[in-house]
Order: structure tokens, then C-alpha cells, then sequence
């Protein structure tokens, strides 16, 4: 690509923009990461980004590209020549660095960034990128906008945040947002955090949201559409907002206003909330998932409208996506490996909500169940703790049933280890002691030690890392059926 410097830019700099742009074309940018195990090329090394600020302008159809400009402020960790950033489905017009022209070029899903002076170790330095950001997938590439019936909303887990907006994406390193939308007057655009304001110019309005918290790309919220918002208070004076269709607003009331009791309920299991907000966005679209984006988590609306589904299930799946904001959004997985953490609490939270609402479905029935299907899981998705890569073209196929129910089946065995009382102790020191930061499994292993007072290294090494499931610890009884062979089928 070439540099686009502003026009406002006088020739002498303009000039020096081009020659920079020439020096960086002698040598080929290339795609860098951070080492994740799932995820080579995901994130970049270098930076450690302490903010983003991002400005979208919705041209009121979803057919078209929105104009951007992302800003990154972020602090070097080593010397560097080239700003690597992850960046793969949009047009990038220009790129300034410490508000000098700056050259780009591509490099597999990277943007490559050189600036005229390369930034020593310890340097703060501020990226600007004035982009578009394209809803219209390319065809194989799943994830970041999501087209709704009336708009636009963001589902970028695991690794297509930067399909919308070029990032750091990779949860290692997250940072604190502002996020402006501009959109037609007709519209409502809501995105994380709190909203700090609303500006009408003739025919668009531009609203602007602050997160309070640092935030992992991945969980990323834009929400645009036909939509209302409704207000109302959770535990402690919380301020909670839902993001619903206009036209379903009663409709969707009755499951609305059970959030601030399953709030409370979360909170009487591992301590308060950890945010400034938190709500339910509605969206008329076909995922296949719900997401639980950090202080918004995204619903399809059909899973509360669809006759089929019993309310405790509805409800279940309410608590799995909001004990998230705990487990994965508060405390963020240092790796992708880690993601049993984030997905083995919240089916073991939404497990135990289950079991209140339908004494029927117990926990241990559950586990029971899980336990007679793990081999098979490991089997086809590996260990909880050394999940299996995705396959090309399937990158959201490290969400399979060895990091939920497997997942959820390794806490059970540990309360059953270390007893419930321990066990409920460290659930609250987890999310206490690792709050608005990453951790990883070899952080939740010593914790786990320290409260139970135990060497677990024996226990965690099979239940985590064993191609076969482990006795059950109370349970000889339980055993694990024979894997069958069959076609891995992703789910999220």
C-alpha cells in the first residue's frame, strides 16, 4: 500500500513521508505473534497497548463499509523499527505514529507499521489508523461484525477482533476503551462500559461509551440498530441497561428482569460484580452462540422468544454468560490453552443455577454424564488444559465439549479432592486476587495448592493434561465410555 499523508501536511513532509515509505519497502514486513500455542500469529510482541480509542461511522446500511479511525496508545517493551499490529478486513488509507506519517504495508493478517524513528525500548507512542471496517465477510472468514436485521453487532471471540479494527488481539494484553459510533438518527448504538455522550449533528448522532476496566479485544461490544434501551438496578446500586429491538421490548421484559436477582446470585458464589454495568443485548441474527462481551454479553433474541426451550434453561444460559464477566472477562486467560478456565466455571456456575431452578437436573448428574463422555472429548479435542488446534478454516473449533462440560467435569473432581469448603474459598480468591488481569491454568494450579494446604500436581497433571479421564475422587463407581471415532463438529 501506499502512504495517504493528510493533506494539510506541507510538501517537505510530504516528501519525507514518501522516502520513508520507500526505505520500508527494501525490506519485506513480515506477520508476527506473540507465541500462542493455538494461535501462532495472534497478538504481537513489542507493545503493551494501555488503550484503545475507537471512532466508527455507520452509513445506515450494512452492505457498505463504516469509515474508522482507531487509535492505540501504548508503551514499547523493546526497541523498535517496525509497530506490528493485527489487522486483516479493511482498507487502511494512512497511518500516523506520535502524529507523523507513517509507512503501512500487509503482511498475512498484520499491519505493518514503520515509523520515521524507530521507538526505543520504554517509549510511549500513540498509533493512529484511519480505516474502514467491512460487516461483508469475505467467505472464510466467520466473526467480528455480525449483521443483524436492523444493524450491526460484534462477536469477536476467538481471534477476529481484527477483522473490524486493527488490534493487539490476543488477551494478554488488555487495555482500557472509548468507543464513538456515529450513526443515521434513527438508530441506537450502545458499546461497553458507560456512556459518557450523546451528539446530534443534523442527521446522525454520535454516541460515545468509556469502558472503567481494562479489556481483552476479543471482548469488544458495538451494538447499532432499531434498538431500545431499558434501565434498571442491580445489586449495590449497579447500573444495568439491555439492549433490545424496539419492537420486542415487552416481549423480552419478563427474562430482562431476572438479571439483577442472578447477579446477586453470582455474587453470594465468588464476590461482587467486577464492572460498572452490565446488560443483555438482543440481537435478531443466526450465530449459533451467545457471547459474553465484556459489561454487554450478546444474545440471539430467539433463545427467549423460541417455545422448545424450558425457562430453566433460558435462565441457565443467562448465568453462564454473566458468571463470564468473572471468569474471562475480569480475569482473562494468559493463552488460549487456558480456556478451560473461562468455560469450565461458567458451565459449572450455569450447572448449579440449574440445579436451583429444576431440582431435577442435578449436578451430579451431570458430571456423571460428562464423566462417561470425557475419554471421548479428549479423544477428539484433547485434554482441558492442552486443547487440540483448530483446523484450517475452523478456528472457532477450540470451543468443543472438553473445555465445558470436560472442563466443568475437572471442578467437580476438584471439590471432591480438597472438600466444598476449600473449594469455595478458592473460587473467591481467584477472581479476587487476578482481577482486571490475565491469568493462566499454572497460576489456578498454585492457588489451589496454597488454599488446600496439598501437593496437587499429581491430581492436576492427569485431570488436566491425561488423554484418559482419572477415577472419579468419591466416585469408583463412575466410569467413561470408549471414544468412538467421529467427525469433530465446533461449538461455541
Amino acid at each position: 500500500m501506499l502512504l495517504t499523508p493528510r493533506a494539510r501536511l506541507k510538501s517537505a513532509l510530504l516528501a519525507s513521508a514518501v522516502s520513508v515509505c520507500l526505505v520500508a519497502a527494501s525490506a519485506p514486513a513480515v506477520p508476527l505473534g506473540v507465541g500462542d500455542r493455538l494461535f501462532p500469529y495472534l497478538g504481537n510482541p513489542g507493545y503493551d497497548v494501555a488503550s484503545y480509542d475507537l471512532s466508527f461511522t455507520y452509513p445506515g446500511t450494512n452492505s457498505k463499509p463504516l469509515q474508522a479511525v482507531t487509535t492505540i496508545d501504548a508503551w514499547t517493551t523493546t526497541d523498535l523499527e517496525r509497530i506490528n499490529l493485527d489487522f486483516a478486513h479493511g482498507t487502511v488509507d494512512s497511518v500516523e505514529v506520535d502524529g507523523e506519517p507513517a509507512a503501512f504495508a500487509s503482511a498475512g493478517d498484520d499491519l505493518v507499521v514503520t515509523p520515521q524513528d524507530a521507538l526505543p525500548e520504554g517509549s510511549w507512542m500513540r498509533v493512529t489508523v484511519r480505516h474502514t471496517s467491512d460487516p461483508v465477510s469475505t467467505g472464510d472468514r466467520d466473526g467480528g461484525w455480525v449483521r443483524t436485521t436492523d444493524g450491526l453487532a460484534m462477536a469477536n471471540q476467538a481471534d477476529v477482533a481484527h477483522l473490524v479494527f486493527p488490534c493487539n488481539d490476543h488477551p494478554s494484553d488488555k487495555a482500557m476503551f472509548t468507543i464513538r459510533i456515529t450513526a443515521p438518527n434513527d438508530y441506537t448504538a450502545v458499546a461497553n462500559g458507560l456512556p459518557t455522550g450523546v451528539d446530534r449533528v443534523g442527521p446522525a448522532t454520535t454516541w460515545t461509551y468509556r469502558t472503567q476496566h481494562p479489556m481483552a479485544t476479543e471482548l469488544a461490544q458495538v451494538s447499532i440498530g432499531r434498538s431500545t434501551v431499558l434501565h434498571r438496578e442491580g445489586p449495590h446500586g449497579l447500573p444495568v441497561r439491555d439492549v433490545v429491538p424496539t419492537k420486542d421490548r415487552d416481549l423480552l421484559e419478563p427474562w430482562l428482569k431476572k438479571t439483577p436477582d442472578q447477579i446477586s446470585w453470582m455474587e453470594s458464589k465468588v464476590g461482587p460484580y467486577p464492572f460498572e454495568t452490565y446488560g443483555l443485548l438482543m440481537a435478531e441474527a443466526s450465530t449459533g452462540f451467545e457471547l459474553e462481551t465484556q459489561t454487554l454479553s450478546l444474545f440471539e433474541k430467539d433463545i427467549f422468544t423460541e417455545p422448545g426451550y424450558p425457562a430453566w434453561y433460558i435462565e441457565s444460559v443467562m448465568v453462564h454468560e454473566l458468571s463470564h464477566q468473572w471468569f474471562g472477562d475480569s480475569v482473562s486467560p494468559r493463552s488460549w490453552s487456558d480456556l478451560w478456565l473461562n468455560e469450565g466455571h461458567a458451565t459449572w456456575y450455569e450447572a448449579l443455577y440449574a440445579q436451583e431452578k429444576e431440582p431435577s437436573r442435578t449436578l451430579e448428574a451431570r458430571m456423571k454424564a460428562a464423566y462417561g463422555a470425557s475419554d471421548a472429548w479428549r479423544s477428539a479435542g484433547g485434554p482441558p488444559a492442552l486443547p487440540k488446534p483448530p483446523r484450517p478454516g475452523q478456528k472457532i473449533g477450540i470451543f468443543r465439549p472438553n473445555v465445558y462440560d470436560g472442563a466443568a467435569l475437572v471442578l467437580y473432581a476438584l471439590r471432591q479432592e480438597i472438600g466444598t469448603p476449600v473449594f469455595e474459598r478458592l473460587e473467591r480468591a481467584w477472581v479476587q486476587d487476578h482481577r482486571d488481569s490475565t491469568a493462566s491454568t499454572a497460576d489456578f494450579e498454585r492457588l489451589a495448592e496454597q488454599f488446600s494446604g496439598r501437593d496437587l500436581d499429581a491430581f492436576f497433571k492427569a485431570w488436566l493434561y491425561g488423554e484418559k479421564t482419572p477415577p472419579m475422587p468419591g466416585h469408583p463407581d463412575w466410569k467413561a465410555a470408549a471414544p468412538v471415532a467421529k467427525a469433530e463438529r465446533p461449538v461455541k
